[in-house]
């Protein structure tokens, strides 16, 4: 069994990726899908072995990759903004890529809209914003096997 924590669209906000400092320790993995790629460094400076990085749109600078497949047990993911995707009017360019890429979970942001579905076969998730424009929050994995399990957190904002 292995645990992931996916963050996105921090745009700057480093005191709420600090506040979830004792969720991303105690991860397997941590996802960082952008706006900014320089949090997700700051991120990955701290837990060097198990960060993945993603650009977003608002990257000027490129730290991570545009979009990345990797298998966790058994699952397959396919990690990206959301932008190269029109993720903010569709899923289903997301969910095209996915299964060209045979993965059976899709992780994006952009939207700074939290959801946590599966559709056509695909599980969906995007864990929001921890940015300050609008309701904080952040995604919990679980996979066992070949299965994923999604949860949105939205943490105290007291803590971040």
């Amino acid at each position: 069994m292995k645990t992931i924590a996916v963050i996105s669209d921090t745009h700057g906000n480093r005191k709420a990726i600090d506040g979830l400092s004792g969720v991303l320790g105690e991860c397997d993995y941590i996802f960082h899908l952008g706006d900014t790629s320089g949090d997700g460094s700051y991120v990955k400076s701290k837990f060097l072995q198990k960060t993945f990085i993603i650009n977003g749109n608002c990257d000027l600078a490129k730290l991570g990759e545009d979009e990345l497949c990797v298998k966790i047990e058994g699952v397959k993911i396919f990690a990206t903004h959301g932008h190269l995707y029109s993720a903010k009017y569709t899923n289903s360019k997301l969910i095209a890529r996915a299964k060209e890429l045979g993965c059976g979970a899709v992780l994006y942001g952009h939207t700074h809209r939290a959801e946590e579905k599966t559709e056509n076969g695909v599980l969906i998730v995007n864990p929001g914003t921890l940015s300050r424009y609008s309701r904080a929050s952040y995604a919990y994995l679980v996979i066992n096997g070949d299965k994923a399990v999604a949860k949105i957190v939205f943490p105290d904002e007291r803590s971040i």
